[in-house]
């Protein structure tokens, strides 16, 4: 080797610049020498640590940023990797600042280790891992996107020991695809703490759709039809479950009966079977007209007494609904046709698609529509020829 600062030798000239895939790491004789670049030479070498430092000062550079214990005899490329910084430019971890956990488990998920193990060989390398905060001894490449917090630019990060918001846990598990309790306890396993303690009975009171999924968002409500199941499947008192649901992040949306009816849970599943998928409260347009008519023909209740009950569970029918003294099967399947609520208009094309749907004239169209309190304001003579029921 020459031992000129300018030396043309090709393993001098790649100790002072390294190739980190499509990234460089440059040295400068006026900067200190990154404790990084000297480990990613060795490794880079099949050398000593020691030995890179020797061979850079003797090309000038007086300033390195060293650990105060010795240097490791050898260190492989992965293990140098783990101090590779993730930033938009190539950079390495600086010594005697905490790691941050965002970059333990960012190093470890490219890896495939566990966050542990990143840990262990970081400290060995003397950087400063909090002691006081576990890390899992299992590997999870999408440990990183648990603990991210705000998605703009590059985002922010949750800290060593922070309180980690129910909300948060919601929010996580719904971006990937995990049940709240799973992501609650692998946030306990890196360490963060929990306003709440995960229990097993947290999936059943969580998962409220079709198969106990999908899983309530920090924006979405429960529906109390859900509330109501669990209550009857665990024996718990309604109110118990209500208070979980606010623990873990989440509310309903509708009250529930200080004294439940039989055909309650029938009423307020969307398939009138009593099960999952459940009603949620509309707050805007109100519940269908046609789950009344339909939950009149299944309970034989009259479609007043139906409407009655639902608006006690929270589900009203909008006031410019007309709600026909018995349930009629044709009633039903003529909404079924309608895409448009109470508050809307019903105009020529609608009333032209419902009646090519039923196979009912026009003009019988408008006027069943009218008198269930649908609003048809153009002035249209509608022909009473019945049309082709399409296919």
């Amino acid at each position: 080797m020459s031992n000129s600062p300018e030396s043309q030798d090709p393993e001098d000239l790649l100790l002072t610049r390294l190739r980190v895939g499509r990234e460089s790491s440059w040295v400068k004789p006026d900067r200190p020498v990154p404790f990084g670049h000297v480990l990613y030479g060795a490794a880079t070498l099949g050398c000593a640590p020691a030995a890179v430092v020797s061979r850079l000062t003797e090309l000038g550079y007086a300033d390195f940023e060293l650990p105060e214990g010795p240097l490791p005899p050898t260190v492989d490329r992965d293990d140098a990797l783990l101090i590779k910084t993730e930033t938009y430019n190539l950079s390495w971890l600086e010594l005697g600042k905490p790691v941050p956990p965002r970059h333990i488990l960012a190093a470890a998920g490219r890896q495939g280790r566990s966050p542990a193990d990143a840990g262990r060989r970081l400290t060995a390398f003397g950087y400063a891992v909090p002691a006081g905060h576990p890390l899992p001894e299992s590997p999870n490449t999408r440990d990183i996107a648990l603990i991210r917090t705000g998605a703009r630019g590059n985002g922010e990060w949750l800290e060593w020991g922070a309180e980690v918001p129910a909300h948060h846990v919601l929010s996580a598990a719904a971006e990937l695809g995990y049940s709240p309790h799973a992501a609650a306890t692998r946030l306990i396993e890196l360490g963060f703490r929990l306003p709440y303690t995960p229990e097993p009975g947290d999936e059943r009171i969580l998962g409220y759709g079709v198969g106990h999924r999908p899983w309530p968002s920090r924006y979405s409500s429960v529906p109390s039809g859900h509330v109501m199941d669990v209550a009857r499947e665990t024996g718990r008192p309604p109110a118990a479950i209500v208070a979980r649901l606010a623990e873990l992040g989440c509310r309903t949306d509708g009250p529930l009966p200080d004294a439940p009816e039989a055909d309650d849970l029938l009423l307020l599943s969307q398939e009138l079977d009593g099960r999952a998928p459940w009603l949620s409260v509309n707050g805007v347009v109100g519940v269908q007209l046609r789950h009344i008519l339909r939950a009149s023909l299944v309970t034989g209740r009259a479609p007043a007494e139906i409407t009655e009950r639902l608006a006690t569970l929270g589900h009203w029918l909008h006031a410019n609904a007309k709600v026909p003294a018995v349930a009629d099967g044709e009633d039903i399947r003529l909404l079924e046709t309608v895409d448009r609520s109470f508050l809307d208009n019903v105009h020529l094309e609608h009333v032209l698609r419902s009646a090519s749907l039923t196979g009912r004239s026009p003009a019988d169209v408008a006027s069943r529509l009218t008198a269930l309190g649908y609003r048809l304001p153009d002035e249209v003579d509608y022909p009473e020829v019945r049309g082709t029921v399409a296919a």
